[in-house]
């Protein structure tokens, strides 16, 4: 599959059509990680365990931050 950038405004923006979001299970409010090795840009949905982990640490600073 080989797609391309789109421009908007004086950024560059990879468009997920229904195919690829399907293919990968994700909607638009899917919290989405993105990492780079090498020259690749992997783009993969967080998985239950790491939005419950960063969740977590959201509430001890919160926690931290107003005692």
């Amino acid at each position: 599959m080989i797609r391309k950038l789109t421009r908007q405004g004086n950024s560059l923006a990879f468009i997920f059509d229904r195919s690829l979001r399907e293919l990968m299970e994700i909607d638009g409010d899917t919290p989405l990680k993105v990492s780079i090795e090498g020259r690749k840009l992997i783009i993969e949905p967080l998985s239950d365990a790491e939005r419950q982990s960063r969740f977590n640490k959201a509430v001890e600073k919160v926690d931290r931050d107003h005692r």
